[in-house]
């Protein structure tokens, strides 16, 4: 309750009747009286889909102005120099002549990602745009934009592979590698075990520089 406006002290210091005062253990270890002032402001970041913690009390939620960052393609397409680019715009080629081709399919596959998550988990499981930025620059040649890809893009992997747990039609479905294209790295096949169906996800466990830009178009289909 003393985090709120109206329990505070005044703008000059001094307690109104609505002060809310608390207990605090002071260096001597006696306990003073104290109040919040009234020009504290107090931040914090909290991520809904993070299971290892508990639910925070509605009682408590009520007394912040909640803000919610979602993803956003534009951040990345403006980290990497290609926002309102004509030289990304449609089909991109089967093989990459730049990085900003290389880093439109990221945007795009990362697009299509988290629309899969929204539909499989719900939308506070999907992937923040800064998963893509490390290591990036908007003056990157084409072999050090696949390089970095690679690297960025595994962490998405092992993100898509932990929202889906256990469920791996789920996880080759946000990846499109149940009915994608012919040049995916990745498919999911059936197969069997004790005469049960199982299936299987094929195509490297870690997708490298050389494969991720037909990964990265395959996704983003």
């Amino acid at each position: 309750m003393a985090i709120e406006a109206d329990k505070r002290l005044s703008p000059n210091g001094t307690p109104t009747s609505e002060t809310q005062f608390f207990d605090l253990l002071s260096r001597s270890g006696s306990l003073d009286p104290y109040a919040l002032p009234d020009d504290l402001y107090i931040l914090a970041a909290m991520n809904q889909a993070d299971a290892s913690v508990e639910p925070l009390d509605v009682a408590f939620l009520r007394r912040w102005e909640p803000y919610v960052l979602d993803p956003s393609s534009e951040v990345l397409r403006i980290q990497f120099g290609i926002n309102g680019s004509n030289a990304v715009s449609g089909d991109l080629p089967e093989m990459p002549t730049n990085a900003k081709q290389i880093f439109e399919a990221s945007v795009r596959a990362w697009e299509k990602v988290n629309r899969q998550i929204s539909l499989g988990r719900g939308p506070e499981f999907q992937i923040g745009h800064g998963v893509l930025m490390s290591g990036t620059s908007d003056s990157m040649t084409k072999d050090a934009a696949l390089q970095v890809s690679a690297n960025n893009w595994a962490k998405v992997r092992a993100h898509v592979q932990e929202v889906f747990f256990g469920d791996l039609r789920g996880i080759a479905a946000t990846l499109n590698a149940i009915d994608g294209p012919a040049f995916h790295p990745l498919r999911l096949v059936e197969t069997s075990f004790a005469d049960d169906i199982r299936y299987e996800l094929t195509g490297p466990s870690h997708i490298g520089p050389d494969k991720v830009y037909n990964a990265l178009r395959a996704i983003g289909q």
